[in-house]
């Protein structure tokens, strides 16, 4: 070493023992900081304890007169309440009563004239056997014409009710609204006291308008219809009460039932609505609204809650920094939930926005496939676009159903080797019906040596799907769109850049919005834009999904001439064994090393059966169904050990279900309890996987049917094509 060297490794020695010895001091005088702020903490808090436990002394009286004063408060609603109820109860008896005059009004109504004779016989029936009621009248135009009974009662034959002074204002108010009203209780006509329930009649008159015919009346015996209606058991409940009413203007009042103490004192004043009229219900406590034990306990509380306040308040102050602790692990994981609703949200908009496109094409080829249903060519094309829009549509679908995944914040690329001019195939069919109706030029370049690398195919296209998508959205009639895909650095290393570039002549952004296209749910407010649907989201999610890929992203745009987007992402490149093993492990070979081989297929949907069984028919394979588990297991017990090589196995079905039979067949004692079985199903869920994969089947495939899931599936169960790995 020479002594530069020398030099520079002492100097080096120096600072990091001067480095550590400050490191240690920094440490050292940060703990005694702790301590003292520690020490300090407490001393601080036991003065202030003493100073509340003084304070306490002082206030606690006021706190206790507070919660007496709160305690009457808490009375006077009870109160106040059984003063309503009560007058509640008293309506609907009222109303019991008078749902008896029912029947003469509506014949009345009706137009149907009743004499005298009838009235008797429907006023006999009307009356009670508890003599509330003690007599019922009609009176037309509001004059008494008939009365039941009659004896006793001959008085009140001829009464105006309209002008009888103590009589016309209830009888005036019951006419004007059409509601009944109470009169009373005072001394009848006929003798005796009671009061009257003006029941209003009215019938359509000749230009079909309500006009009025006069009142069905019911004679309440008072004194009878308080004790029915049980008012004096307040007494019981430790209340003194008093209900009275108004009679005119100046206030005389109409008593209308009392207690027996009939002084009441500090009692309070309830307002009860009935029909028409005002009932004044003045009720108090037997005790009052506070008794004398509450003041006496309240008295021992002031010395008891002056001692137990100073060791709340100690214990409040202790927990309290530990409280802080635990709401900052709150805030993180609502934050986290927050987050992760976000995200819930942004996927689900992404899904309802993407799925218009392959639909479009479905829709769109499917018409054709019907306009030409002799062209055997054009059938052929329809039909394999048909198919790939439906492929893309399956694929968003099942990442919809993956929502819980999404939730978590997490995603993970689920990378498998492809081809990137067949992707580029398959995106330009979905789009080929709009871009046809548009009448848009749209060309399509690519220019890669390395076809085939490993990616996460369903990512990528739902990157180009947006891209793509938004330049045929927004690009007017007539307008250009050039899709390129370039490799842009070779393949050496095991890995390939590819720059991704669509550019059209649509609407274009303006400057100031560009940097926000990233941002959610946000859209550049402009005439043009506004008449088109969009969420706001498909770029943020582009940017999502380059970022997690590792690539880049950059958008050029200009208002009125159209907008260039250039997206850059490295994949690996396949080997020439991996492309052989794909190849090899497409399910078209393992059709057809599967073709003359026989599958046992439980499904109880006559459709679902008959579709599985032509579409692996179609590719030589055998299928037997049974139409649920039962029937599954005896045909499988009936047959040789080999003479199924799997099952597919259906999993809500009647009898026996896809997991009951699955958990037999493994206890079968012989070879049969090695089978193959693979879910075919529509619970397309993870648990739903799970659930199965627990019962002992060993694949999954979600319905509806896809015979390049089926043969995958069935590939890797059954070890096609193992040796080509090997």
């Amino acid at each position: 070493m020479d002594k530069t060297q020398r030099i520079h490794a002492q100097a080096d020695s120096d600072m990091s023992a001067h480095g550590s010895s400050k490191d240690k001091k920094a440490e050292n005088t940060k703990e005694n900081k702790k301590t003292q702020k520690k020490h300090s903490f407490h001393s601080n808090i036991k003065v202030r304890t003493f100073l509340v436990a003084v304070l306490t002394f002082i206030v606690v009286n006021a706190v206790v007169h507070l919660q007496l004063l709160n305690t009457e408060n808490q009375e006077k609603l009870k109160a106040t309440y059984t003063a309503e109820s009560t007058i509640r109860r008293l309506g609907s008896q009222i109303d019991k009563y008078l749902s008896k005059t029912d029947m003469l009004k509506s014949m009345i109504e009706s137009g149907y004239d009743i004499k005298e004779e009838e009235f008797n016989r429907l006023g006999g029936f009307l009356l009670d056997d508890d003599d509330v009621i003690g007599a019922v009248e009609l009176a037309k135009d509001g004059v008494v014409n008939m009365v039941y009974p009659m004896a006793g009662n001959e008085a009140a034959i001829g009464l105006d009710m309209l002008n009888n002074p103590r009589r016309s204002r209830e009888a005036r108010l019951a006419r004007e609204s059409g509601n009944y009203t109470i009169a009373g209780p005072f001394e009848l006509a006929q003798g005796g006291v009671g009061a009257l329930l003006f029941d209003p009649i009215y019938v359509t008159g000749d230009q079909k308008d309500k006009e009025f015919w006069g009142f069905a009346i019911l004679i309440v015996n008072w004194d009878r219809f308080i004790d029915e209606t049980e008012i004096s058991k307040l007494e019981d409940a430790g209340y003194h009460y008093q209900v009275w009413r108004k009679l005119d203007e100046e206030g005389q009042r109409t008593m209308i039932a009392s207690c027996q103490d009939e002084s009441l004192k500090n009692d309070i004043e309830v307002d009860c609505d009935v029909p028409n009229d005002t009932w004044y219900f003045d009720i108090v406590p037997v005790k009052g609204w506070v008794s004398g034990n509450q003041l006496l306990l309240g008295n021992v509380l002031c010395l008891v809650v002056a001692l137990l306040i100073g060791l709340v308040y100690w214990q409040f102050a202790i927990r309290h920094r530990k409280e802080q602790s635990y709401m900052a692990e709150i805030e993180k994981t609502a934050e986290n939930a927050r987050l992760a609703n976000e995200a819930k949200t942004r996927f689900l908009f992404n899904m309802s926005h993407d799925i218009r496109t392959p639909m479009n094409a479905i829709i769109g080829f499917a018409q054709l496939l019907k306009d030409h249903a002799d062209d055997k060519d054009k059938v052929n094309e329809y039909t394999s676009k048909i198919s790939a829009s439906g492929s893309v549509l399956l694929s968003i679908i099942n990442q919809v159903l993956e929502m819980a995944r999404i939730e978590s914040g997490e995603a993970e690329l689920n990378e498998e080797v492809g081809n990137l001019r067949e992707l580029t195939e398959s995106i330009k069919a979905v789009f080929e019906p709009e871009i046809s109706r548009k009448k848009l030029s749209c060309d399509y370049l690519v220019k890669v040596t390395e076809e085939f690398v490993s990616y996460d195919e369903t990512k990528v296209r739902e990157i180009l799907l947006n891209i793509i998508g938004n330049s045929v959205k927004y690009t007017p009639d007539g307008g250009n769109i050039s899709v390129r895909v370039e490799q842009i650095s070779k393949g050496d290393q095991g890995s390939a850049s590819y720059r991704f570039t669509v550019a059209d002549t649509g609407i274009g952004m303006s400057e100031e919005y560009l940097p926000h296209i990233f941002e959610e749910f946000t859209r550049e407010r402009t005439s043009t834009e506004t008449r088109v649907e969009g969420t706001g989201l498909g770029l943020p999610i582009v940017k999502s999904l380059v970022d997690m890929m590792g690539g880049s992203i950059d958008v050029q745009s200009k208002v009125g001439v159209g907008t260039t987007t250039t997206i850059v992402l490295t994949f690996a490149v396949a080997t020439n064994t991996e492309v052989l093993t794909s190849m090899d492990q497409s399910w078209e070979n393992i059709a057809d090393r599967l073709c003359g081989m026989r599958i046992l297929m439980a499904e109880d949907n006559d459709l679902n059966a008959e579709l599985a069984v032509t579409l692996l028919g179609e590719r030589g394979i055998l299928v037997d169904r049974a139409v649920d588990g039962v029937q599954c297991i005896e045909m499988l017990r009936s047959r040789p050990s080999d003479y199924y090589i799997a099952v597919l196995m259906d999993i809500q079905m009647p009898n026996m279900d896809g997991y009951q039979a699955t958990e037999i067949i493994r206890g079968l004692g012989d070879a049969r309890a090695k089978i193959p079985v693979i879910a075919m199903t529509a619970n397309a869920f993870d648990e739903d996987k799970k659930k199965a994969f627990s019962a002992g089947m060993n694949g999954h495939v979600v319905k509806p049917v896809d015979l390049e899931r089926i043969f995958t599936v069935l590939g890797d169960v059954l070890e096609v094509g193992k040796e080509i790995k090997n």
